[in-house]
């Protein structure tokens, strides 16, 4: 790969500040779009609070929440910007993979794979707690 082609590291810092910024401001304005709708779908309604209800089961998969957020359900919606918001430092986790293959820094592709495994692991594997 040619020098002009190749980010400095400075370069690539910045890029990485970016888009990390860039995923939480974008998971923050899906999150608050779907509370607003979400509100506005209750209307005020008083919620009772007194036993735990946790998220709907069409909603505890990737693809319930795609579909229900396609459908026009608002706590997919919601759902749909925390995992925008978990997805975000993943993609920097990829992205600084990425960085050190172009600077051909071996060890550090290895240990940052290592990190991206570990990661993807822990958020698909579905334990029977």
């Amino acid at each position: 790969m040619s020098p002009a082609i190749k980010p400095t590291d400075q370069q690539f810092e910045i890029f990485l500040g970016k888009l990390l910024r860039t995923g939480v401001v974008i998971a923050a304005l899906i999150v608050f779009a779907g509370g607003v709708w979400f509100l506005s779908e209750t209307h005020g309604a008083r919620r009772e609070y007194k036993t735990f209800r946790g998220v709907p089961a069409g909603l505890s998969s990737l693809d319930g929440i795609f579909h229900g957020a396609a459908g026009g359900q608002a706590l997919a919606v919601i759902q749909l910007g925390i995992l925008v918001l978990i997805a975000t430092p993943v993609a920097r986790v990829l992205f600084s993979m990425l960085g050190f293959g172009l600077e051909r820094d071996w060890m550090y592709v290895g240990v940052t794979a290592i990190v991206l495994v570990l990661l993807l692991y822990s958020l698909f594997n579905h334990s029977t707690r």
